[in-house]
């Protein structure tokens, strides 16, 4: 792991899952189905907890949606899914929550954003409400501003009371001790400095995130180029990547890459790496490539499981190679890895496990040969320590 000095920051407890101090940065997610279907919602909820999210928002709009959050909770308790649940409010939360008690105690923290509780009011007696009933309900809040939701008027007005007030008052005075902050943009560089400004003015834990990141390859990539900075310099707690899915596509790749920047970085390790390269000329063949991918969707699927029978197996590395130029090099140093031949190079696979050459692959059953090996190697290096593994993936082979 990355010798990354954290910034201190006050652990905030969230149902089961802590946030802030020296625990570990904690990945989240949000779910984009109508929180009044029950059954909809608590699918949703489960297959974001079981790729990997430790905590989940759902949107608490209406009166529907404040109604069916007991009993998304009860179901998802039922599945044995244990991820605690944040509600997300705006406009009307001081009344979702005052008005649907059973809902403020079934979640485990609310998300109140400031730019648009009191939208319209010349006060702030509806962000007070919310903060009350937290308080009653001992939960966490998170007061997360978002640039595009910012009711400038309101901010600089009570900006301005504050600072001629005889004695300013300080956020811990008005709420509570609970709290999580977040102050998303959509530009990178301005996400950078106003995390860093905040960074250096509270101890609050600080949820991290490019809001309205976009889609495909401009939400991953400027999600993690904003991210990776303020990471590698101590900044952040707990991890949001907002990514536009495509119509009908995978909700969970939000969470798939969270944790990839985040064990990109070595800050946290969630799942086993394959190494594989670009291809070339040397590679006209997309063999390699379709193996990658497979060994890949083996290693994610096998995960659920694994990680309750082998620990430490989210920090195996694999290598997938398509030639003679790195192959073997990347394969050495990988804990096992395989160099495919490249366009007419001899039809071989050498195997490498833990730097040595342990087989030579033939064939047509390349890929389920490599498995097996793959599946000797996890079982009997993780489940009997780091001991010498080649010797006994050869004896079972």
């Amino acid at each position: 792991m990355a010798l990354i000095q954290r910034r201190k920051s006050v652990i905030v407890k969230i149902g089961n899952v802590c946030v802030g101090g020296d625990v570990p940065v904690v990945v989240q997610s949000m779910t984009n189905t109508d929180t009044a279907d029950i059954a909809g919602t608590i699918q949703q909820v489960a297959q974001l907890a079981r790729a990997g999210s430790e905590l989940v928002r759902v949107t608490v709009n209406n009166d529907a949606a404040a109604k069916a959050l007991p009993a998304i909770v009860e179901g998802l308790e039922k599945q044995n899914v244990q991820v605690p649940i944040i509600g997300d409010f705006h406009y009307n939360g001081h009344l979702l929550l005052t008005r649907y008690p059973e809902c403020a105690k079934a979640l485990a923290k609310y998300r109140i954003n400031p730019g648009n509780v009191s939208v319209g009011r010349k006060d702030d007696n509806n962000f007070r409400a919310m903060i009350d009933v937290a308080v009653k309900n001992q939960k966490p809040v998170r007061i997360g501003v978002n640039w595009g939701s910012l009711d400038q008027q309101l901010l600089t007005r009570m900006m301005d009371e504050n600072s001629r007030s005889e004695n300013p008052k300080d956020a811990r005075e008005v709420t509570m001790d609970k709290i999580i902050l977040s102050a998303k943009v959509s530009g990178v560089q301005d996400l950078i400095d106003v995390y860093r400004m905040l960074a250096l003015r509270c101890d609050y834990a600080l949820h991290l995130g490019l809001t309205e990141a976009g889609m495909g390859a401009r939400g991953i990539v400027g999600s993690a180029a904003g991210l990776a900075v303020l990471l590698q310099e101590g900044i952040g707690d707990t991890i949001r990547v907002s990514l536009t899915p495509a119509p009908n596509g995978n909700r969970a790749e939000e969470v798939f890459v969270a944790q990839q920047i985040l064990q990109s970085l070595g800050i946290r390790s969630f799942t086993p790496q394959v190494t594989a390269c670009p291809g070339c000329g040397r590679t006209t063949s997309t063999f390699f490539q379709e193996m990658a991918e497979q060994i890949q969707s083996y290693l994610r699927e096998n995960m659920p499981v694994w990680k309750t029978q082998y620990p430490g197996i989210e920090e195996l590395k694999v290598a997938v190679m398509g030639c003679v130029v790195n192959g073997p090099g990347e394969s050495k140093h990988a804990n096992i890895g395989i160099s495919l031949p490249g366009t007419f190079e001899e039809p071989k696979a050498p195997v490498f496990v833990d730097g040595r050459l342990m087989t030579t692959l033939k064939g047509d059953r390349i890929v389920a040969e490599f498995i097996d090996i793959l599946n000797g190697y996890v079982s009997a290096r993780y489940a009997s320590g780091p001991v010498n593994a080649v010797e006994r993936i050869a004896a079972k082979v």
